[in-house]
């Protein structure tokens, strides 16, 4: 989903010249290993109710990061800048991020945590760093949003954006419709359907 969605951000296709070998095996073996490791959560996990509950604190504000910053891509041939890009230039991964730590707070292992941290330095780093030079080929203006815009941990101001000016501000507004064509809520179910596994899992299977 996020590969998808960022390329609908760039209104160009999603592969990226100059790519390294490496960078161009991450994306596309990012999602498949995302339901590898799903499935071996659910095996692994040795959830407790207090270990689900504070996993909340940090899939709950990933879950809304993601659908926030659906509303806001468009399939134009420009950088989105606005709403949540304001703030940090990769908030689908970064809502990401906070969905899967959060779910390894849930498993109470320190292997799915060490193995997750690894995850995403193999996988997500190349795939963001290969994303940032395609945007950087194809838009004049990226340079300047990469110096206002932090990479990922996200600025606590926004950013000014150039999109009132040019009379395109109305761009830069959450869009209903634009967070049901990209089906993000698809996120929220996943995330219901795996804590409803680990509630099972506790009612039934607990020792």
């Amino acid at each position: 989903m996020d590969e998808k969605i960022d390329g609908y951000r760039r209104g160009l296709r999603p592969s990226v010249s100059g790519q390294t070998g490496w960078q161009r095996v991450a994306r596309r073996i990012r999602v498949p290993l995302g339901f590898v490791f799903a499935a071996a959560f659910l095996v692994l996990a040795r959830p407790s109710w207090r270990t689900v509950a504070v996993s909340l604190v940090l899939v709950v504000p990933g879950l809304w990061l993601r659908g926030y910053a659906s509303g806001y891509v468009r399939k134009d041939a420009e950088l989105t800048t606005t709403g949540p890009y304001a703030h940090t230039r990769n908030p689908l991964y970064l809502g990401s991020m906070l969905i899967a730590f959060g779910f390894a707070a849930a498993a109470a292992r320190w292997e799915i945590l060490t193995a997750l941290a690894g995850l995403f330095a193999a996988i997500y780093i190349p795939t963001i760093l290969s994303e940032e030079s395609y945007l950087r080929a194809n838009f004049d203006g990226f340079d300047a949003y990469a110096r206002r815009v932090p990479r990922l941990i996200p600025r606590l101001r926004a950013a000014q954006s150039e999109t009132a000016a040019d009379g395109t501000a109305d761009r830069g507004r959450f869009s209903q419709e634009l967070y049901m064509r990209h089906r993000e809520y698809n996120s929220a179910m996943g995330a219901g359907a795996i804590y409803l596994a680990l509630a099972l899992r506790l009612m039934f299977f607990s020792r």
